[in-house]
């Protein structure tokens, strides 16, 4: 298992750049981070065998895409059991409206970030999928007014 520790100042800078815009080339690499094409190639090799770069992804526009409503909802469940969390988990991982994921701790068990086209596609989520599936007890959602800030950047340095 490999970790902060295993990282030295280039290989920090590196995925601090790559976080910035992963399609940078070796070359763009290079410049910033202070070493040459071959030896940002044989490192981001080796950063991505190690698992610290799991993947690279490109983000959509939501807006341009229709999806007009950002919403985090709230979910408890009924019973506090493996079998019913596996059940509400699965259920999750077929709704593709959802985007993010996360068992809490506190009054709600589950915290789940979503886009929809318009209020008509979150209610379908809510009473179609959600509320009546036999893990769920209580369903709460809040709809995004404004984004402040958001990133999927780790603060390496």
């Amino acid at each position: 298992m490999h970790d902060l520790t295993d990282l030295d100042g280039f290989d920090i800078r590196l995925l601090a750049s790559l976080q910035t815009d992963s399609r940078l080339t070796n070359q763009e690499l290079a410049e910033r981070v202070g070493l040459s094409a071959s030896q940002c190639s044989r490192r981001r090799t080796r950063l991505e065998a190690e698992g610290f770069i799991r993947s690279y992804a490109s983000q959509a526009d939501r807006e341009k895409l229709g999806y007009g409503l950002t919403v985090f909802v709230s979910v408890m469940l009924n019973t506090h059991n493996r079998d019913n969390a596996r059940k509400f988990a699965e259920l999750v991982r077929r709704l593709p409206n959802v985007l993010e994921a996360h068992a809490l701790t506190g009054e709600m068990d589950y915290q789940i970030k979503l886009v929809a086209k318009n209020l008509r596609e979150l209610s379908d989520i809510i009473n179609n999928d959600l509320m009546p599936h036999d893990s769920v007890q209580t369903v709460k959602s809040s709809i995004v007014l404004d984004t402040i800030k958001e990133t999927t950047a780790l603060p390496l340095e």
